[in-house]
């Protein structure tokens, strides 16, 4: 049976809020934590293909990569090299923990400065390296920087935004992250062929990390944060400002009545395993693991490494990485648009289908066409370069933003910052996972790589239909009312609620 849509009714409707100039300029402020975050995807693999970088790093990939008879799908098979990629997201992962504690303890906005901090120590590691363990230490940090950044930013969008706007201003972060992909492979291209081009590339990640370091000087405080940690006459003005009213009663008293009943949970990791905390938790886990084998970050962390198994030179690859970016912003447009209008649900399901048939198709071309030491026919390569800005697509207005804006909108507050750490602590690990094992999954596997994520494609697209219930135009504060308890399956969790809503004393 499939999950019941959920109408925009109640909440949206009745809280007086305008869509103010304070709003805009905070969730684009905020939003450049996504720009921190793409451009470190986008970066990594057009450095890892640079002849230079590779020869002072990493020398034995060097020599594969330019041995004439070397298999075309194992040249870049090494477990340091992933190593350089995969660091980043291990670090993200155990810092979202310090994040979460963070956000709840200090608040949203200090969380975002910290993520600008740690980022750009990291850069000035990663820029200035000299040997391979200078180089990791550099992504460590930049993974602190993501793991607060990630913990932090759809969290404060998801507060501060009017209920029905939360969708188009939350996709800003995916929007920027996407920029971010882009702005990297751009540079990449650029700076591919100067000696210092991979300093270059990784010292541009600095840009985005000071505008959110200064930016963040200027932004709000979320009032759930305010109220939250005890300053509910700051919450009150606070909440005036960015509503754009004076009448905001209604949601005010909404907020304290939500934290009241969260200062009653002391310990909401241990509420989290709590029956009624079942829906959330394991929705939001399910987007972090599908999001991640979409396959979308094989094509982001190693496009240019991946363009060159398919036959293109080093500088067409990185130019083919930079049209796939190119679709990636441009289609993500579609999410900031029509997130609101058509649903979460719809656009999950669509594409589900759409990058279903681009990866079972790419795979069968290159099944039938890229052997061991050839190169890919252009023709074919053309059409493969066409089918994955096709998957880009579907992903960009999908699985991309949708995958960090449901897990931010439905937990109830007495879990949202543990609940949100576990997504984000998801999406880290299967992240690192990919990352990690990729070029020895492509070495090993080949072209059936395309049929596995394939699969998993089918997998998510059955969830987001059967599982997944419709939160469009729903108070992040009313979710449990309206969403989880009028779902098919997940009303089931909340039939003895009263022994679970509250810890014992």
């Amino acid at each position: 049976m499939p999950a019941q849509v959920m109408a925009a009714t109640g909440g949206a409707a009745d809280l007086p809020a305008k869509l103010t100039a304070q709003v805009v300029v905070c969730c684009i402020i905020a939003a450049f934590g996504g720009l921190m975050f793409g451009y470190d995807i986008g970066i990594s693999g057009g450095v890892t293909s640079m002849d230079v970088f590779l020869k002072k790093f990493f020398p034995a990939v060097y020599k594969k990569k330019h041995h004439v008879k070397e298999d075309n799908y194992c040249k870049f098979d090494d477990q340091l090299l992933q190593l350089f990629t995969s660091s980043l997201y291990l670090a993200a992962m155990v810092s979202s923990f310090a994040a979460s504690k963070c956000c709840k303890r200090f608040g949203r906005k200090i969380t975002i400065q910290l993520a600008s901090f740690f980022f750009l120590v990291g850069v000035i590691l990663n820029t200035a390296a000299m040997n391979i363990a200078m180089l990791i230490t550099g992504r460590l940090l930049l993974g602190a920087g993501i793991g607060f950044g990630n913990q932090a930013v759809p969290l404060f969008i998801s507060e501060i935004a009017p209920n029905k706007y939360r969708g188009g201003l939350n996709v800003l972060f995916q929007l920027l992250v996407t920029a971010g992909i882009l702005a990297a492979n751009l540079v990449n291209y650029f700076t591919a062929s100067h000696t210092y081009g991979w300093r270059i590339s990784l010292g541009g990640a600095a840009i985005p990390a000071l505008f959110l370091a200064f930016g963040s000087l200027l932004i709000v405080e979320t009032p759930t944060s305010l109220i939250e940690r005890g300053y509910p006459e700051r919450g009150l003005e606070t909440l005036r400002k960015i509503r754009g009213v004076q009448d905001v009663q209604k949601e005010y008293d909404e907020i304290v009545n939500t934290t009241e009943l969260a200062k009653q949970i002391k310990h909401p990791f241990k509420n989290l395993m709590k029956r009624s905390s079942w829906p959330q938790i394991i929705t939001s886990g399910m987007l972090q693991i599908f999001q991640q084998f979409t396959g979308i970050n094989v094509i982001m962390f190693y496009a240019p490494v991946l363009f060159q198994t398919m036959g293109f030179h080093s500088d067409a690859s990185l130019l083919s990485a930079v049209v796939t970016g190119s679709i990636n912003l441009i289609a993500t447009f579609v999410a900031v648009f029509c997130v609101d209008k058509l649903g979460r649900r719809f656009l999950l399901i669509e594409a589900a289908i759409q990058m279903f048939i681009a990866q079972v198709v790419t795979g069968g071309i290159l099944a039938a066409y890229l052997k061991s030491t050839n190169s890919l026919p252009k023709t074919y390569a053309y059409v493969v370069l066409f089918l994955i800005c096709v998957f880009v697509s579907g992903f960009a207005w999908s699985w991309g933003p949708l995958g960090w804006l449901i897990p931010s909108e439905i937990f109830p507050l007495e879990t949202r910052t543990a609940g949100f750490f576990i997504a984000v602590s998801m999406n880290m690990i299967f992240t690192f996972i990919i990352a990690q094992a990729f070029l020895t999954m492509l070495c090993h596997m080949r072209a059936m790589i395309f049929f596995f994520f394939s699969g998993w494609i089918v997998v998510m697209g059955i969830y987001a239909f059967a599982f997944l219930p419709e939160t469009k135009g729903v108070s992040i504060d009313e979710m449990n009312e309206k969403v989880w308890k009028k779902h098919w399956l997940w009303k089931r969790c909340f039939k003895h609620e009263g022994d679970q809503t509250r810890d014992k004393p």
